[in-house]
């Protein structure tokens, strides 16, 4: 069902709505009782010697509906504002788990600044249609409703029936402008999520606009996006701005009429004076609900186009591990089998024929130039893309037996652009998991090469890394990402190329404690640089997708080939340096 996220909410506070609406269906019927006393009261004072008493009768019925609609509208408020404030809660949480399960290729092909428009703007806009839309359109209904039969029945039907037929009128225009305030509501919120996503580009990009003197470029660009939210929101705004004064125009053509004809009724006699002043009372009361069906509609048009982009969102299908799926992973042998591979909507060839094993407990290193398919193969062992059947194995078993929670709690994998969380060193280290003692996160800290500079910090440990680890280098983010890594002592290590920061002392210490402490674990190191898996018992050369050369690092150097010519190029650059 469509709306189905919507209607699970709904069922489970389906008590809570119903006695809100109905509190507000008291609250707003009261207050149509006050016109008929008010009438009542005026006839009773225009006779000479009028019953003190029944005018004091009917002050106390208007003092008592005032208390009335105080009591039951402060009750429906707290009911009814407070569900949707929890609706808007559980929408939040709801679009921030199905982010979190949803297949990599999706952020692939949306921007954080569309996303985050989702988690706000739009979870805003569907909350107004179950707080203040209902609440609007309850009282509209109810007051627009007891007041026409009061005003038919009580006072006179020709004069309510030519006083209230612009009506028609109305209800046309309303739905008219409704449409135009969908259309346009969408667009404001696209043009939202492209302000939202430069902000948060420009601002994880500072350094690089500051180093290449490209503020004024960016500026440009930036209020260019802002003229369009403008533009956009201001067009919106002019078409729903005509709302209020159409609506208000055409009810002063039925005070027109309700004076003129309402009027002759009080000199014939046919109704009283204090019917007359009820009736326009009444007249009074319906226009402001009336009025705010043009907010109910711009509202409910906003909400509504909220709600069709969330549900896009939710539509895409999150990845699910077939039922028994394999939890554990103990060793980590690997196999690729034929394996070719292309990324979604992509008919290029990223992998071809990839045939390879890694037996548990060996390293193998895996070089070539970039866009040859390295770090594909980590991704596809990870789990982030879908793969065919028959084409990878782990322990013997293909890869879609085991489950992603299985494969990626035994296996750990450092990218080249390290991604480190605005806390301290030790919950970057221990992914705030309490699984971990001191010496532990010490231990990994000292096998990454990091230990010294912690120390270091006036907080050692405790000491906060920024947002993305801008307190940090390049090299000691890569390290701490490798800390991060070995704590779990996984089944298979992957890193790729993340030691392409750190100087070559730094990169040989490491490399010789890893060989130490990963021994009868496998270890894949993907590297630009041939230093980083020379030591590697199987080295794999990798070029346009396919494997070209394969051996340890002696017989590729006798070899001849790619290898070779790397080996030359980088040793070359050494020697220069």
């Amino acid at each position: 069902m469509r709306y189905a996220i919507l209607f699970d909410f709904i069922k489970k506070h389906k008590f809570t709505y119903l006695l809100g609406i109905l509190f507000m269906f008291l609250a707003s019927y009261i207050q149509t009782l006050f016109p008929k006393v008010l009438g009542q009261t005026i006839d009773i004072m225009k006779i000479n010697g009028f019953e003190k008493n029944a005018v004091f009768t009917n002050l106390l019925y208007i003092l008592m509906i005032a208390i009335g609609t105080l009591i039951f509208t402060f009750l429906w408020r707290i009911i009814i504002f407070g569900n949707s404030r929890k609706l808007e809660s559980y929408l939040r949480e709801k679009i921030f788990r199905h982010f979190l399960i949803l297949p990599t290729q999706f952020y692939s092909q949306r921007k954080t600044g569309d996303l985050l428009a989702y988690s706000i703007n739009d979870i805003s806009a569907v909350r107004n249609i179950f707080g203040p839309a209902l609440a609007l359109s309850v009282n509209s209904i109810v007051v627009c409703v007891a007041t026409i039969f009061f005003m038919v029945t009580t006072i006179d039907l020709k004069l309510s029936v030519l006083t209230l037929s612009s009506f028609p009128i109305i209800i046309i225009f309303i739905l008219w402008i409704g449409q135009e305030i969908h259309i346009q509501f969408k667009i404001v919120q696209e043009n939202f999520a492209a302000i939202s996503d430069r902000v948060q580009e420009n601002i994880y990009g500072i350094r690089v606009i500051k180093s290449f003197v490209q503020e004024d470029k960016e500026i440009c660009n930036f209020n260019q996006l802002n003229n369009n939210m403008m533009d956009s929101t201001i067009k919106m705004v002019r078409t729903s701005s005509f709302l209020s004064p159409v609506i208000e125009i055409c009810f002063s053509f039925s005070f027109v009429f309700s004076l003129i004809y309402g009027g002759n009724l009080v000199l014939n006699g046919t109704i009283s004076l204090g019917d007359f002043i009820a009736f326009n009372t009444y007249l009074t009361m319906i226009v402001h609900p009336v009025v705010s069906i043009g907010r109910i509609v711009n509202l409910a048009q906003q909400g509504l186009a909220s709600l069709d982009r969330l549900i896009e969102i939710f539509n895409v299908k999150p990845f699910f591990d077939k039922k028994n799926s394999i939890n554990q992973l103990t060793e980590g042998n690997i196999e690729f089998r034929n394996l070719s591979f292309c990324y979604p909507n992509s008919t290029k060839t990223v992998l071809e024929n990839i045939n390879l094993k890694v037996p548990n407990g060996q390293t193998h290193g895996i070089i070539g130039k970039t866009g040859s398919g390295k770090s594909t193969l980590a991704n596809l062992l990870f789990k982030l893309y879908d793969i065919e059947y028959g084409k990878i194995f782990l322990n013997g078993k293909d890869i879609n037996e085991y489950s992603m929670q299985g494969i990626r709690n035994h296996f750990s994998y450092v990218p080249q652009d390290t991604f480190l969380f605005s806390t301290s060193i030790k919950n970057n280290i221990i992914f705030f998991k309490d699984i971990y003692s001191d010496e532990e996160i010490e231990k990994a800290s000292q096998d990454s090469n990091i230990y010294d500079s912690v120390i270091r910090f006036p907080d050692q440990f405790n000491t906060l890394v920024g947002e993305r680890g801008v307190n940090l280098s390049g090299g000691q983010k890569q390290r701490l990402a490798i800390a991060r890594s070995i704590i779990k002592d996984p089944s298979l290590l992957i890193l790729d190329d993340a030691l392409s920061a750190v100087d070559a002392v730094t990169e040989a210490q490491i490399l010789k404690t890893l060989k130490t402490i990963r021994k009868g674990k496998t270890t894949l190191i993907i590297s630009h640089r041939i230093s980083a898996i020379a030591d590697a018992d199987q080295i794999i050369v990798m070029e346009n997708g396919r494997i070209c050369e394969q051996g340890n690092h002696r017989k590729l150097l006798e070899k001849g080939g790619v290898y070779y010519e790397i080996y030359k190029d980088q040793t070359k650059d050494q020697k220069k340096s």
